[in-house]
């Protein structure tokens, strides 16, 4: 039985989703759908998913930044904000 999930995702994010949907003659939906098998079955994926290629690029800097336990970003950011504008 199918189920409706909203997301809020910024417009710019949607339209490049849906473009790639197109483009691989898949539904937006399934594509989340493939996504989320993806994420949420760990090495135990189906065979008829597909393969999810990391581009070199973003394995290079994964795991650059290293951030303390302590770290609020809602909180830095908005202290960042605050002295942007003061």
């Amino acid at each position: 039985m199918d189920t409706k999930l909203t997301l809020k995702l910024s417009r710019r994010s949607i339209e490049n989703a849906k473009r790639y949907a197109r483009k691989q003659n898949q539904s937006l939906s399934s594509l989340v759908e493939d996504y989320f098998n993806l994420v949420s079955s760990g090495k135990n994926k189906p065979e008829n998913q597909k393969e999810i290629e990391i581009s070199p690029n973003v394995l290079e800097i994964s795991g650059i930044i290293k951030l303390g336990k302590d770290f609020n970003l809602r909180e830095d950011y908005g202290k960042y904000l605050s002295e942007k504008y003061d």
